[in-house]
């Protein structure tokens, strides 16, 4: 098996952004439990899309923290308002862990290991998908109700949940424009009612 925990403390140095330990290692280990039952071989072999497989699961998530930490600090010194910052990176880095699931059908195969079958499907939504997973290791309601970053997904938007939803907007237009050339709504357009 590989060492799932080494991959992800690697893949995501924004870790570190994560002042609480515990909610810390409630990340990795989300990972960590998606990344085995996905069956994947390394962190790195998840593409963003089923379709755009330029650019890593990794390098979305990481933009996304990346976006929203900058948005909290802009949110706390310039507005005066108080987002979390634990919650909003615990939040970005777990808002795709999904993916581990969600997405195997779309890779190579030499890119899997042994992905279990109850868990390793395209029929759960990846945000729906890393709330249970980010429930089931015990994050905080708030990070948990700031992972659901689609449209309807959740009826009350906390501050941090808007930053990872917008900031998940911003990182994915950006990739969509730079593989494609054309936006993110348009990628919604084009490819929702295919995959």
């Amino acid at each position: 098996m590989p060492d799932y925990e080494t991959q992800v403390r690697e893949a995501f140095p924004e870790l570190d952004d994560i002042q609480n330990d515990d909610l810390r290692g409630k990340v990795v280990e989300a990972w960590v439990r998606a990344l085995d039952r996905g069956g994947w071989k390394h962190i790195e072999d998840i593409p963003y899309a089923w379709n755009i497989h330029e650019v890593t699961n990794v390098e979305h998530v990481r933009g996304v923290t990346r976006i929203a930490r900058e948005s909290a600090t802009e949110q706390r010194e310039f507005h005066g308002a108080d987002p979390d910052v634990d919650v909003v990176v615990a939040a970005c880095l777990l808002h795709d862990v999904g993916k581990c699931y969600e997405y195997v059908d779309f890779v190579d195969e030499e890119k899997l290991l042994d992905p279990d079958p109850e868990y390793a499907t395209e029929e759960v939504p990846h945000s729906l998908s890393g709330y249970a997973l980010a429930h089931e290791v015990g994050c905080p309601l708030a990070v948990q109700r700031a992972i659901p970053h689609f449209i309807g997904e959740i009826p009350t938007r906390t501050m941090e949940a808007e930053l990872v939803k917008s900031a998940n907007s911003a990182s994915s237009n950006a990739i969509t424009q730079s593989a494609m050339g054309i936006t993110l709504q348009e990628w919604v357009d084009e490819y929702s009612q295919t995959q």
